[in-house]
């Protein structure tokens, strides 16, 4: 393990956060008439807090490349329309039902299940608007690498269906390589997209986009185990959610799998992981070695 701790992201995603809730407010459209409701709802679940992790990936992954900050910045923003949209679809009465997001009332409880699911649809559209214009980046081929990495990663064989199998997998056994599927689709390939938008950004495709990947891999799986520790042994107020819902449920997870200890101590290796797929890129990348560990400490 890199011994940088993981004070350094968490100073680092501190600072980000007003950078990149700026950067969302200024692309949210403007109300002029009735569609005001909906455009409220989409700034209330945007700007409701959160830890910012997903748009920091892709501006830490740019900065290793030396990509222009704006074209990162657009981008980030755009990777958290997408997961803003997916949290206000997750909540509702038809999938997860639940009634605290970021510690504040879900957007559906904010408004009604209708205006929810259009912000999220509207969340999820001004991502591809955001990504498909030319401030993002003058190269058109490069705009549409974006669009085509971004749709696979959320898509049937991504977020979405990974998705469904959680909704399917309720009280069902399911092995633990079916449970990684599952959460490298629901969670992970966000997160790799993130990570990889620096070397898309770069036209690279050497091993340094592979290291991103596998980077990327390694946090995404040890994101989910943590919050499905944290779902175990946290409380509603810290979390930000209702703890213990996915007891309730009867969730396939890899602690439900494999129980507390052994997935803590697999969560811990796939940090180690992580942190030597880095090595490659020196001292440029202290701040996402730091960031794994914030990851494996995080409390909420």
């Amino acid at each position: 393990m890199s011994d940088c701790s993981a004070e350094l992201a968490q100073k680092s995603l501190k600072d980000f956060a007003s950078v990149i809730e700026n950067k969302m407010l200024s692309l949210l459209p403007v109300s002029e008439g009735r569609e005001e409701n909906v455009i409220e709802a989409m700034r209330y679940a945007l700007l409701a807090g959160g830890k910012r992790l997903r748009p920091f990936l892709v501006v830490q992954s740019a900065a290793l490349f030396s990509i222009d900050n704006e074209s990162a910045l657009r981008v980030a923003a755009a990777i958290e329309c997408v997961h803003t949209y997916s949290l206000i679809h997750d909540d509702l009465p038809a999938m997860d039902d639940d009634n605290m997001r970021r510690g504040l009332p879900t957007t559906h409880k904010k408004y009604d299940d209708a205006t929810a699911i259009l912000a999220g649809d509207a969340l999820l559209t001004l991502a591809f608007e955001i990504l498909s214009d030319e401030k993002t980046h003058s190269d058109a081929e490069i705009r549409c690498d974006l669009i085509l990495a971004l749709s696979r990663a959320i898509g049937a064989k991504g977020m979405v269906g990974g998705q469904m199998i959680d909704l399917k997998a309720e009280n069902q056994s399911l092995q633990q390589d079916e449970i990684i599927r599952m959460q490298n689709m629901k969670t992970g390939e966000l997160i790799i997209f993130s990570c990889e938008v620096g070397a898309i950004l770069a036209k690279v495709s050497d091993d340094r986009r592979m290291a991103l990947k596998k980077y990327a891999e390694n946090i995404g799986l040890a994101f989910q185990i943590v919050d499905d520790l944290l779902d175990i042994e946290g409380n509603s107020e810290d979390i930000g959610k209702t703890a213990g819902k996915d007891i309730e449920a009867g969730k396939a997870t890899l602690v439900s799998f494999k129980g507390v200890e052994e997935a803590r101590a697999l969560a811990d290796e796939l940090i180690n992981n992580a942190v030597s797929h880095m090595d490659v890129f020196d001292e440029k990348s202290e701040v996402l070695k730091s960031l794994a560990k914030f990851v494996i400490n995080r409390a909420h």
